[in-house]
């Protein structure tokens, strides 16, 4: 006994400006991605229905739901699209004049400092509704597909694209889009790879907003088992072996331990991925007067910049930005 006296660290019975002082984690606007979903057709503003507060748009009227953003100071959207025609490859996917690369031309050429990230996939655009090209037994063809994610990549950068992000988790895709993207010249366009997508039941609502839902089997021969960690940390490696900018988590909610391994094991910029079964379930016990829909929402975002998340991806964007406006 050195005769001192043990130090008990006592709780601060602070004012809120000496709480925010030694806050140990802070949620700004610059950390949130908008999601937009764009569609064929003219004058179009349909507000979606498993996804209260968001909205189909088509190409003339996004910069409306843009502008918001913009003047809220989100610095990046992520495009969805519904294209105007279907096929089993997919190859609207790769066609300049359809919504998400007719959308990411205006919206460069009104905010060219706004990041414009572009979702590659194609199970909006296959009539099958599976992430690829499919083989005689119906299952997903991985290396056909990946020649079109090429082309899909090309496309979307051609288009604008700051930042592509491919979400269908085959395997080699980061490598295939890196190098087509950078034989095409378009070096300085980033991937963010969905690197750690399990096969989840929270995508329900986007499955109806984006028009995407399998017609025959599901997504788990790609997409993560729920019950695996281990394996999300091998396939972030994969993908930055590949050479991934960004990796994501998704969903964010159910999965945040694996955000927190994936920040601390790697040295990379992470995203995670708010998604629109977590969004909805929020909202629909809000409606119901179950919940306090800001202080849950903000709740929610700190968990996931606790977590580790660089940046999120959310349909609360909007009004989360409003809510950080108001604080200050």
């Amino acid at each position: 006994m050195t005769g001192f006296p043990i130090y008990r660290p006592r709780r601060l019975r602070a004012t809120e400006n000496l709480r925010s002082m030694i806050r140990e984690t802070s949620l700004s606007v610059k950390d949130l991605i908008f999601p937009l979903f764009v569609v064929p057709g003219k004058n179009i503003k349909t507000e979606i229905e498993t996804l209260k507060g968001n909205y189909q748009w088509s190409v003339d009227r996004v910069m409306e739901a843009v502008d918001e953003a913009a003047a809220l100071g989100i610095p990046a959207v992520l495009l969805f699209g519904i294209p105007s025609y279907k096929d089993a490859a997919g190859s609207s996917a790769w066609d300049d004049n359809e919504p998400v690369q007719m959308a990411s031309k205006a919206i460069k050429a009104k905010y060219p400092e706004l990041v414009v990230i572009t979702d590659a996939c194609f199970c909006e655009y296959t009539t099958h509704g599976h992430c690829g090209v499919l083989d005689a037994k119906g299952d997903v063809d991985n290396d056909p597909t990946l020649e079109n994610l090429k082309k899909l990549a090309v496309s979307q950068a051609r288009c604008g694209a700051d930042i592509i992000a491919p979400s269908n988790m085959m395997d080699g895709y980061v490598a295939a889009m890196r190098q087509a993207l950078d034989e095409a010249g378009y070096t300085n366009v980033s991937i963010m790879a969905y690197s750690a997508k399990f096969a989840s039941a929270y995508y329900g609502p986007f499955r109806a907003a984006a028009d995407s839902a399998p017609d025959h089997g599901d997504r788990k021969g790609y997409q993560m088992d729920p019950c695996n960690s281990d394996e999300a940390l091998r396939e972030v490696a994969l993908d930055i072996e590949e050479g991934a900018d960004i990796v994501m988590v998704k969903p964010a909610m159910a999965y945040q331990d694996v955000t927190r391994r994936v920040h601390d094991t790697f040295n990379r910029p992470l995203c995670v991925y708010n998604v629109s079964g977590e969004y909805a379930m929020i909202k629909a016990a809000a409606e119901k007067g179950w919940i306090d829909e800001e202080r849950i929402v903000m709740e929610t975002m700190l968990g996931f910049k606790r977590a580790g998340a660089k940046m999120i991806i959310t349909y609360f964007a909007l009004e989360v930005a409003k809510w950080l406006k108001e604080e200050k």
